[in-house]
């Protein structure tokens, strides 16, 4: 009997790390299970477009275990805790899973709760997120009935899965209101606790000039600290007031919570901490971490996970092997920003080089930090890839987990 490699979470992460490991070793050298508490998955860039009637919501959604393969042994449960010294998974029901190499895989959740106000009056009347199905959904119904007034655009706090959708949103936002012809009648305002429209100040420069092209308010280093329903404000920690009569609202994220329930497994907000170019615990060499659920300066998107999982697989075998581990993983990520009118523009970066000009994934290929309906067409047919390429855990020609310096501009803000 192989070794046994326990896979908590089968969203993006978990699904291609467990299908990847099917490729790499067969049945004698490893056993895998896989736990999900539901057989629901989800494609989470398809949140963005329900909003807008641009996509349908029973077409995101499939079954967990039909998208592992078939020697995967898939467990639908809630987990209870994970005992580090014992090495065991407890899940609930009264089942144990004995693990040699454990991957922690069960995303980031939302916290609605844990922001005053936020689920209080309005929610789910003129206060919505879109980060999760029922909150597109509800909001697709909202748009619908919006004649005008002031939409806000607000992030609650950092991190946050996909960091640029609430972008994307209001972009599409803008577009959606200039196809209705009520746009001269739609305030946009796009609230940030960040000091600019993304993290470094390239790209910042240019998604920000974006915003101002399209008549989109920028707001920052505005953090959230109360929702007001009745009176349709938000309020900042620093007692700043954006008055709404729509608001679109990030919730404030953490990790799984039988991670806080898991001694020595988790940082303060339940993400797992591993090393950042390894993915390993710092102090359990078993236990390793992928996606939204491990604590990395990296950005929590499918993009990052896809790249963790080839070094991850790579440093389950060299564990087991008695090996160094290969420190490769630079944290790397790309996606494309959706701006709205049939055009997107893409971003690739890593933990040193911010996102720049250029062309992906070489000198020739796609525009980088530039609107072009092509990338508008690579964000389209990036779905059909997720289902049929990036989950199997099948390799994309050319595009590996390392960053690509070939084809970069580096310039100043």
């Amino acid at each position: 009997m192989g070794k046994h490699i326990v896979i908590l979470g089968s969203g993006t992460a978990g699904t291609m790390t467990a299908n990847r490991l099917c490729r790499a070793y067969d049945d004698s050298e490893l056993r895998i299970t896989v736990v999900d508490q539901d057989d629901g998955h989800v494609y989470q860039p398809g949140l963005l477009f329900v909003p807008f009637g641009l996509a349908q919501p029973d077409h995101l959604v499939r079954s967990r275990p039909r998208q592992l393969n078939p020697a995967v042994d898939y467990k639908q449960a809630r987990i209870e805790r994970v005992d580090l010294d014992a090495r065991t998974v407890y899940l609930v029901g009264g089942i144990r899973l004995s693990y040699d190499v454990l991957v922690v895989a069960t995303g980031a959740r939302l916290l609605p709760e844990e922001t005053e106000g936020l689920t209080g009056p309005g929610w789910g009347e003129k206060v919505f997120t879109f980060y999760d199905l029922p909150g597109a959904v509800g909001l697709h119904g909202a748009l619908e009935r919006f004649e005008g007034g002031r939409l806000v655009i607000d992030v609650a706090d950092l991190p946050l899965k996909c960091p640029v959708a609430p972008l994307e949103f209001a972009f599409l936002a803008d577009w959606y209101f200039r196809h209705r012809g009520i746009r001269d009648r739609v305030e946009l305002t796009y609230a940030t606790p960040l000091d600019g429209a993304f993290t470094k100040p390239v790209a910042a420069k240019a998604l920000g000039g974006l915003l101002k092209a399209k008549g989109v308010e920028l707001v920052t280093e505005f953090t959230l600290g109360e929702v007001d329903g009745e009176r349709g404000r938000l309020v900042s920690y620093d007692e700043r007031t954006l008055p709404f009569d729509l608001a679109v609202v990030v919730p404030l994220h953490g990790g799984a919570e039988y991670v806080g329930r898991s001694e020595g497994l988790g940082d303060e907000l339940d993400f797992v901490p591993v090393d950042p170019h390894t993915l390993q615990h710092p102090d359990h060499a078993e236990v390793f971490a992928i996606g939204d659920a491990a604590g990395l300066p990296a950005s929590k998107a499918g993009s990052v996970a896809h790249f963790e999982s080839e070094v991850l697989v790579h440093n389950i075998g060299r564990h087991l092997a008695g090996q160094p581990l290969d420190a490769s993983f630079d944290g790397h990520a790309n996606c494309f920003v959706e701006t709205g009118f049939h055009k997107a523009l893409l971003i690739d970066f890593n933990y040193e080089t911010e996102p720049l000009p250029g062309h992906f994934p070489g000198p020739v290929g796609l525009p980088l930090l530039k609107e072009s309906h092509a990338a508008h067409l690579g964000k389209l047919a990036f779905e059909w890839l997720y289902w049929h390429s990036l989950l199997p855990g099948r390799e994309l020609p050319g595009i590996g987990s390392a960053m690509p310096e070939h084809g970069k501009h580096h310039v100043h803000a």
